[in-house]
């Protein structure tokens, strides 16, 4: 059972492409560690992080906490997070469950920090900030981070990138019907969102870069892992096909058979209970 405020087109939208998301998404970083660890004021006894997805954001804080959880309401994601913690060793603290960010399993006031990575825009965030206010610590952290897409490459190569993006949306409006597309929130609002939720005595945003490496595939992966594009897929549709070959004759003509350092850029928006 869904708790009310949860859709469950968001939920479903990540199913079947855990493989193409683990492989081509960015790994949190660890500036995200170094920044929350140093707003707490302290070592964290209990993280948790909400919408987890395959742990490319939960797996970070292994040596710096002492119990981590993982929150992923979908099947599929969560299980490819559980296989990677399976291949860790001295993991003990850390685990993977079902749920939802506006119903937490965890008792009042005993979290410390609470992160969003990538997520936080698919969640109902009145009702998710009240459960956020309920199990944080005093002076406890809420996170929610995002990058900015695409990385930093060629103009042309982020150009077609975005146009292609784009088509695959206008596409989702003609394919699904309404009522089981999923609701994606305006992430340039997500600051305005916590100020006005009146669950904390800061705020702020954080803007910061992470470098990564990348060779043409993974960077045609990254725009295969957007949800907008497996929508398509899922729906059955070939009208991406032309696009994407194009898009990927274009990257292997930017990167050749190199693998480059390439620079993702990301947006922390933070509240102090």
């Amino acid at each position: 059972m869904i708790p009310e405020g949860n859709l469950l087109s968001n939920v479903e939208r990540f199913t079947g492409f855990a493989n193409v998301y683990d492989q081509n998404r960015p790994e949190a970083p660890e500036l995200v560690v170094r920044i929350l660890t140093n707003y707490l004021e302290k070592k964290p006894a209990l993280i948790i992080d909400v919408g987890c997805g395959t742990g490319l954001s939960t797996l970070i804080w292994k040596d710096h906490a002492e119990r981590i959880i993982g929150v992923e309401p979908n099947d599929d994601m969560r299980s490819q997070a559980e296989e990677k913690l399976r291949e860790n060793q001295d993991a003990e603290h850390i685990s993977f469950v079902p749920g939802y960010s506006n119903q937490l399993n965890a008792a009042d006031e005993s979290v410390d920090i609470i992160t969003c990575s990538q997520s936080f825009h698919w969640m109902e965030p009145v009702s998710t900030l009240q459960e956020v206010h309920r199990v944080l610590r005093r002076g406890g952290i809420f996170a929610a981070y995002d990058y900015d897409w695409p990385p930093i490459a060629s103009w042309r190569l982020e150009r077609q990138y975005l146009q292609l993006i784009e088509k695959a949306d206008a596409l989702v409006e003609q394919l699904v019907a309404h009522e089981a597309q999923a609701m994606k929130r305006d992430k340039s609002e997500h600051l305005r969102v916590l100020q006005n939720s009146g669950v904390f005595r800061y705020t702020r945003e954080v803007v910061f870069h992470n470098t990564e490496p990348c060779n043409a595939e993974r960077f045609v992966g990254i725009a295969l892992s957007q949800g907008g594009l497996q929508t398509v897929f899922k729906a059955g549709s070939k009208e991406l096909d032309a696009d994407i070959a194009a898009f990927r004759e274009s990257a292997h003509n930017y990167f050749g058979d190199q693998t480059l350092e390439i620079m993702f850029s990301c947006r922390m928006r933070l509240g102090i209970k």
